[in-house]
């Protein structure tokens, strides 16, 4: 079963959230046939990881749309584990990948979920 995004992704596939301040510090999310992939956007402009390989969670099509229900249920998905702290900060686990994004990358995040931005049809 082949997946899209309801909303048109950029060119190189990756998008993130409406919410979010133009891509330069963002949840970056790419729908590629049945798999999903996330990425911090950080990552990349950060000189300290040059020459290392990028830290990018792939989950299959069927996991990801669970994962944005328990995301919009404020429950905690058993393989995609999004851990907020006190401080609004988040790490997004999947198997022995982290990503860690902050609070205002987060609610960007979440609510593009809440707009339906990151469903897969």
């Amino acid at each position: 079963m082949s997946t899209t995004a309801r909303r048109r992704p950029a060119e190189h596939g990756w998008f993130s959230s409406s919410h979010s301040n133009n891509g330069n510090q963002c949840v970056e999310v790419r729908f590629d046939g049945n798999t999903v992939q996330v990425r911090d956007s950080k990552f990349r402009r950060n000189p300290m990881n040059t020459g290392l390989d990028e830290p990018i969670i792939t989950v299959d099509a069927p996991l990801w749309t669970a994962f944005l229900h328990y995301l919009q249920t404020a429950r905690r998905h058993p393989d995609l584990v999004a851990h907020t702290s006190p401080d609004g900060s988040t790490t997004l686990r999947h198997e022995d990948v982290l990503l860690h994004f902050t609070a205002p990358e987060w609610e960007a995040f979440v609510a593009g979920v809440r707009d339906d931005e990151f469903a897969c049809v």
